[in-house]
């Protein structure tokens, strides 16, 4: 038969039939709204989501049987710190594996500072995911005023403020503080709602690492809502935790001040990592003052035995003040000059290395640099609290991790992962759908990403498909190089990076701020 002489029906079928790349068929859509499930067939097209509905008599160049199984839009992870690591190992399959499709970098105030260079490198090399990027308060103080304990002065102040500027020109979400390293820790209010303004100006948001997660906790949520509101920035409020057992039990009072915040008129939202650990800098056990001026002056304060005692002092009153007699719940993740202590304690280290006490330990690893530890101090039951609050994301907190580089924390390889099995399909505290609406459409709306984080038409062709019965985390603190299971298919820009179970390319790109 001429294909002329076909019925119009039949005409339409056949060029209908040749209109998508990709058709998955059979699956239990999880939109990325919170809305139910249901089955629908999910085709795509040229980088994007071109149909969902019953398209059983649709073709395509290809075609998956989900099976049943779950689609939801590729996950979103709004808080890495993926800066350096994604351009020497760009397949990023620690998050692609977890099931992530889009990271935003340059949180905890840390980021390139060229945005434009940044992103046109990535655009050449390809990345395994989309990334986006923040523009950090930490680095363009540093670029600018280096290490010192003061206020900047009219003319560096202005500096920074065109920093900002040509990052959000160059696609930045908006600022990033980590008020609780240096040199933003020695930053006022005042400066940091002068720099949160360049970036509401050009429609960012504001995201901080408060100026504390124990003592400090409650005055650090206030100023960080002053600073939104002065400003007129949108609130991120990242890795929400309390550290330390005296401060257990707080959620409550923390969730209520920020749905206060809310009542008031200022969008705010959090993240979480799904762990009762923290990871940082080991920096960050030391005073802010014996940091000021960078690791040289820091060294001088080692080296001078009135400063090194007081030093010892304040580290030892500042953890029990924290709720801790000793630093039993804190190892060592990363030490790449004395790798043989990765992974052990600070006790342990210490006994290794022949030091008197744990306070001894710190001090010494400290003055030798680039220490990274893993710190158990969080409480399960607050975890659980923060993560029921509507307004939380689920984000890692994580980096491109290299097997065999330390003890890392697990987070950079099962945070997704670890939320649908354990605290989704084993402990009920959220439902399917409202825990992958924390990985997708929240974070997409939190940080402007409009293009992702649902499944609907028209939308970025960034899709993951997992069985929920089986999908889990395997990555421990004893073991953290281990994928997480069950993310048989994700799709990135409409391309498979992970193809029935295998790596299948580089078909990320950056994401700039529109």
């Amino acid at each position: 038969m001429r294909l002329s002489s076909l019925p119009v029906w039949a005409l339409c079928a056949a060029a209908f039939a040749q209109d998508h790349d990709i058709v998955i068929r059979g699956a239990r859509v999880v939109d990325g709204s919170g809305n139910p499930w249901f089955h629908a067939d999910v085709a795509v097209k040229d980088g994007v989501i071109s149909r969902v509905g019953r398209l059983a008599s649709t073709g395509a160049a290809r075609i998956v049987d989900a099976g049943s199984r779950i689609l939801a839009p590729g996950f979103i992870d709004l808080h890495t710190h993926i800066d350096e690591s994604i351009e020497e190992h760009p397949s990023a399959l620690n998050f692609l594996r977890d099931g992530v499709t889009t990271a935003v970098t340059g949180n905890c105030g840390s980021s390139h500072l060229d945005l434009a260079a940044f992103f046109g490198r990535l655009s050449k090399s390809g990345a395994g995911i989309n990334v986006a990027s923040l523009i950090g308060h930490n680095s363009i103080r540093r670029d600018v005023m280096g290490s010192a304990d003061r206020a900047p002065s009219a003319d560096e102040l202005a500096r920074m403020r065109g920093l900002v500027a040509t990052a959000m020109r160059d696609g930045s979400m908006g600022l990033s503080t980590g008020l609780e390293y240096t040199p933003g820790t020695y930053a006022s209010t005042g400066e940091i709602i002068e720099l949160a303004s360049e970036a509401a100006r050009a429609g960012g948001l504001y995201a901080t690492h408060m100026r504390s997660e124990d003592a400090g906790l409650i005055a650090a949520l206030e100023e960080a809502a002053h600073i939104s509101e002065k400003s007129g920035a949108r609130l991120h409020i990242s890795h929400l935790k309390q550290d330390g057992k005296a401060f257990w039990g707080s959620a409550p009072r923390l969730l209520g001040m920020i749905e206060g915040f809310r009542a008031r008129g200022l969008d705010v939202t959090l993240d979480q990592y799904p762990y009762d650990a923290w990871s940082t800098g080991l920096s960050l056990l030391l005073p802010n003052w014996a940091l000021a001026g960078g690791s040289t002056e820091l060294k001088k304060r080692l080296a001078d035995a009135t400063t090194r005692a007081r030093l010892a002092r304040e580290i030892v009153e500042h953890n029990r003040t924290r709720g801790n007699d000793d630093f039993s719940y804190v190892r060592i993740a990363r030490m790449a000059a004395l790798p043989e202590v990765e992974g052990m304690t600070l006790a342990a280290a210490g006994r290794r290395l022949g030091k008197a006490d744990e306070a001894e330990t710190i001090l010494f690893l400290a003055g030798l640099g680039g220490a990274s530890i893993i710190g158990r101090s969080m409480s399960e039951a607050d975890v659980e609290r923060i993560m029921a609050y509507p307004n939380t994301a689920v984000a890692s907190d994580g980096r491109v991790a290299v097997p065999g580089q330390g003890s890392p924390h697990p987070r950079s390889y099962g945070t997704n992962a670890r939320v649908l099995a354990e605290y989704t399909r084993k402990r009920g505290v959220l439902r399917l759908e409202d825990a992958i609406r924390r990985m997708t459409s929240l974070p997409a709306r939190a940080f402007g990403l409009r293009d992702r984080g649902l499944i609907r038409e028209g939308l970025a062709a960034d899709l993951v498909l997992f069985d929920p019965a089986s999908v889990a985390d395997l990555a421990t603190f004893e073991r953290p190089y281990q994928y997480s299971k069950g993310f048989d298919y994700v799709m990135v820009n409409g391309r498979f990076a992970i193809d029935n179970g295998a790596p299948a390319g580089l078909h990320g790109r950056p994401l700039r701020r529109r």
